[in-house]
């Protein structure tokens, strides 16, 4: 009987034996699998976001002679977006299309062109609509757009070249006095073109054609006016003149750095805005023109220097032409400069047969390629993946860009940019706009400010309560109102947050917005009414105090603040009329000078406040709740009161679990998404007024990343801003962790 009881004890045993090394396995197993499946994140975070931070590469793919034969001179180069195709334009007005890997000769095209007149000038118009003119040496000019036909005969694309006449395929007359026209400028939309040349004689002539549609028979008349510009004695060393696709700036600029600045708007009363000098004295203008989106002038100057100026208003809001940006990269004169189509960027060649590619907004030097020839001709492609230049030996050049995100460095994410029209360097982050001109803004700075300070405001919300509420829950209150008490506010951490973020955006704001001083006048009238609660509480008699245990006197405290919380609402509208002229969010705005949004920090500290309490609250009180009893019972025993016990004894030991708790509520605060989402205005801005909203990491992402093309500048950020979210919780928690550690070895003699 003995013996088989032993047995059934040693079988027994290797069962409980074998089913502690399946579980030690498998917590093993699951540890090691949620490392690595967080390693696998980070890795695929890094992966997508590694590629915003590679180096460009330029490659030379094909060199032939020119197309067309290299008698006549070339005026301009073009090419189709998918780089297949280009354009050469001949100073004898002729207009060759030809392959861009070969050189093969597709077709060519003569321009309508008087045989006893030569051509004298030509300009560029937008890109992006492809518009070029001729001037002519009897005041008139040609416009003319290179367009491409894309078809699938056969399922095969086919891409077909052609030549339009925008304004019809007669000549305009620009100067009424048929002076030629030496230097030509020229835009068009659907409502007019506008020209403007300075003549042989050393005049500045505006011309505007406004497009009128007969209602007879809907044919499109073009009604002429001209005048002429007052330069005085500036005309004649005029060399560049350019005018912006909106038609209202026009600009003209000399050899020597000189600017005249025109407002064009309106047509017949141009207005001067402003003279000035873009170079310092000795150095010459070799290159003037605009970048992508006509707001910013690009001037490359004789020493090798590319300079980027655009209007800043003053202090008497005006604007002034003021240089933002200037690169130094090149030493040698700058021949030519190419802006790419949509974005920021450029390609400037200069003197020693060097290019180099450029990122206006990021400031950026991109790379530099030494060619060892000198170039005529520049051409970058609609998608600015290819460039076409000639050189002086009459050769063509094709070369393929990879460079998918120049707009992007370690000083654009972080740092100040100057952006376009703004008056000064901020951190911005406006990734999209109606506008195909619209440059993109990618600070982080103002997305993890948000996030911060939405984390800080929870907390101080949070952390007060959370712990106080757990100390008194674990240490003071009766078992009896415990077993209600936390299973309450644990149940708390299950309700959606999607629920608290709708809760607080829709009825939580406009409530705090009509009762701002009621709001505020709480933050006194609570402590105040418990104190006072408190002190009345002594001289009760003695048969009603003892009757209530010292455990459940915090609910006396419950109608006590629900009646004081009435009291302060009741009285916001009294107390506005009385201190703040009835209505405190316009007395805020205006003698404080702080903006108000009805859906801001306020909102955001009380709901996400909500949402982290049950989380610290439920850690802290068990933490608390587990100090072994003898270490109290011993305090207790040597004369201690029971609140030396809490602070020198219990607080003490529990010190690891209170701080694990805050640095578990705090990466509950870092990461939260729809509260925020829903309870702020989503308004990147760098403000810590309670009273202003911000957006968040999480909240960006969720909000922008449904309408992100996938693989561009944009998607990749955002899993970048992913990726910051990570490195944040990551470094509160081993923080957190790192503390805890500190604290459980310091007192764990306790």
């Amino acid at each position: 009987m003995a013996d088989t009881n032993i047995e059934r004890r040693n079988a027994f045993e290797r069962w409980r034996l074998f089913k502690d090394s399946i579980v030690r396995v498998g917590m093993g197993v699951g540890g090691v699998s949620v490392i690595i499946a967080i390693a696998l994140i980070f890795f695929y975070l890094l992966y997508v976001v590694l590629p915003l931070f590679l180096p460009a590469d330029i490659e030379r793919l094909a060199r032939y002679d020119v197309p067309g034969g290299d008698a006549e001179s070339t005026l301009y180069l073009a090419m189709e977006e998918q780089n297949e195709i280009a354009m050469r334009l001949t100073g004898t007005g002729r207009v060759i299309f030809f392959k861009t890997q070969d050189g093969r000769l597709l077709s060519e095209q003569a321009l309508p062109l008087a045989e006893t007149i030569g051509v004298s000038s030509w300009a560029s118009g937008d890109k992006s609509t492809a518009l070029l003119a001729l001037g002519f040496a009897d005041g008139r000019a040609l416009a003319l757009r290179h367009v491409y036909h894309v078809t699938f005969p056969d399922n095969v694309r086919l891409i077909s070249p052609a030549i339009e006449y925008p304004l019809g395929d007669e000549a305009l007359l620009i100067d009424e006095q048929g002076a030629a026209l030496q230097h030509l400028a020229v835009q068009s939309n659907e409502e007019g073109a506008t020209f403007a040349a300075v003549t042989a004689d050393q005049r500045v002539i505006l011309t505007y054609f406004a497009r009128e549609e007969s209602f007879l028979d809907d044919e499109v008349v073009l009604e002429r006016s001209s005048i002429e510009l007052p330069v005085e004695h500036n005309a004649r060393t005029l060399s560049r003149i350019i005018i912006d696709k909106e038609q209202r700036n026009l600009y003209l600029a000399s050899d020597t750095g000189r600017l005249i600045h025109f407002d064009i708007s309106d047509k017949e009363d141009p207005a001067l805005v402003q003279r000035l000098t873009l170079l310092k004295q000795g150095q010459r203008l070799t290159h003037l023109s605009l970048l992508a989106g006509d707001i910013s002038l690009l001037v490359g100057a004789s020493d090798g220097s590319v300079s980027q100026w655009f209007n800043v208003r003053d202090e008497n809001n005006h604007p002034v032409m003021t240089r933002i940006r200037r690169f130094t990269e090149q030493n040698s004169a700058i021949d030519t400069i190419s802006a790419e189509y949509y974005r920021k960027g450029f390609v400037a060649a200069d003197a020693r047969g060097s290019i180099a590619l450029y990122h206006s907004t990021a400031g950026r030097h991109i790379l530099t390629e030494e060619l060892g020839m000198a170039v005529t001709q520049l051409a970058i492609s609609p998608r600015a993946s290819a460039l076409l230049l000639q050189d002086d030996k009459d050769q063509l050049h094709l070369w393929q860009i990879d460079n998918e995100h120049p707009e992007i460095s370690w000083a654009t994410l972080w740092g100040k940019v100057w952006y376009e029209s703004y008056p000064e360097p901020d951190y911005v982050w406006q990734s999209s706009s109606s506008s195909n001109d619209f440059e993109p803004k990618f600070s982080l700075t103002p997305l993890a400010f948000g996030t911060l300070k939405a984390a800080f405001y929870a907390m101080l919300l949070a952390m007060p309560l959370a712990i106080m509420g757990a100390i008194y829950t674990a240490y003071f209150m009766t078992p009896g109102m415990r077993q209600w008490v936390k299973p309450g506010i644990e149940i708390m951490e299950a309700l959606p947050t999607v629920i608290l973020g709708f809760l607080a955006g829709l009825w939580l704001a406009p409530i705090l917005e009509e009762n701002l001083a009621g709001v505020f006048s709480m933050l006194l009238c609570l402590p105040l009414g418990t104190l006072l609660l408190a002190y009345v509480w002594q001289f009760a008699p003695a048969a009603l105090r003892h009757r209530i245990h010292d455990g459940l006197l915090a609910a006396l405290l419950i109608p006590v603040i629900l009646l004081l919380g009435w009291v302060s609402l009741v009285a916001s509208q009294p107390l506005e009329l009385w201190l703040f002229g009835g209505d405190m969010r316009h007395w805020i705005e205006s003698e404080l000078g702080m903006g108000f949004d009805q859906r801001n920090s306020m909102v955001v500290g009380l709901a996400m406040g909500f949402a982290v309490i049950p989380t610290i609250f439920s850690m802290t009180e068990d933490a608390i709740f587990s100090v072994p009893r003898h270490l109290r019972n011993g305090s207790l025993a040597l004369g201690a009161s029971q609140w030396q016990t809490l602070a020198k004894v219990v607080l003490l030991t529990a010190s690891p679990g209170i701080f694990a708790a805050v640095m578990i509520g705090m990466g509950r605060a870092v990461g939260e998404t729809m509260i925020v989402l829903m309870a702020t205005g989503n308004t990147a801005v760098l403000d810590f007024s309670i009273f202003q909203g911000m957006r968040t990491l999480s909240a960006n992402i969720a909000v922008e990343m449904p309408e992100s093309e996938v693989g561009s500048t944009h998607f990749r950020i955002l899993f970048l801003a992913a990726l910051v979210l990570f490195v944040f919780t990551f470094i509160f928690n081993t923080a957190g962790e790192m503390v805890r550690h500190r604290l459980r070895k310091k007192y764990s003699s306790l």
